[in-house]
């Protein structure tokens, strides 16, 4: 009888003691796309970058209605017969390097479009990476997921079992 008490309790204090262990790990998630959205550095990103596009956009439009312009009038006089074969091969070859520029500049405009997205959002990133350390850190959460892609974006440090797996595996430093 005494040891079916005492089996009884020990069985208690072990499932107090687990329960109490599951508590402690907090997880949490967010959706970061929902915090960058409403963000008022975003919106002034989003809003540069529009206009910077609109500039390059009309640059390129620009060229390419001189590229068909000069294309749509070498085509006339070659219809009436006004161009020589050499004239031909001269405005054939301007009209190629045209369209490589244009080419070019379409490539250079996303670039700089891609590099301006960037730089602007790399403080934006740290900004909401410091808040989530931030609130990670103040509730005691031990994990932060992205709710719309799993990435975890905190962890905290003491679950860290890789010494452990490389001990195991014999590759430890």
């Amino acid at each position: 009888m005494m040891k079916t008490i005492v089996k009884a309790g020990l069985l208690t204090v072990m499932l107090i003691s687990l329960a109490v262990a599951a508590q402690a790990q907090k997880f949490g998630y967010l959706n970061s796309a929902a915090i960058l959205k409403d963000l008022p550095e975003m919106k002034v990103l989003r809003s540069s970058l529009e206009a910077h596009q609109n500039i390059l956009k009309k640059d390129g439009e620009a060229k390419m209605a001189a590229f068909q312009q000069k294309a749509q009038t070498a085509e006339q006089k070659k219809a009436r017969g006004e161009m020589t074969p050499k004239e031909e091969e001269t405005v054939t070859a301007e009209l190629q390097k045209m369209q490589e520029e244009i080419y070019a500049y379409g490539q250079k405009a996303e670039k700089e479009i891609a590099d301006k997205q960037n730089a602007g959002m790399a403080p934006i990133l740290e900004k909401v990476n410091n808040a989530i350390q931030e609130v990670a850190k103040e509730g005691g959460f031990q994990y932060i997921f992205d709710a719309q892609s799993g990435v975890i974006l905190y962890a905290d440090e003491t679950s860290d079992v890789t010494e452990l797996v490389k001990a195991k595996l014999g590759i430890s430093k």
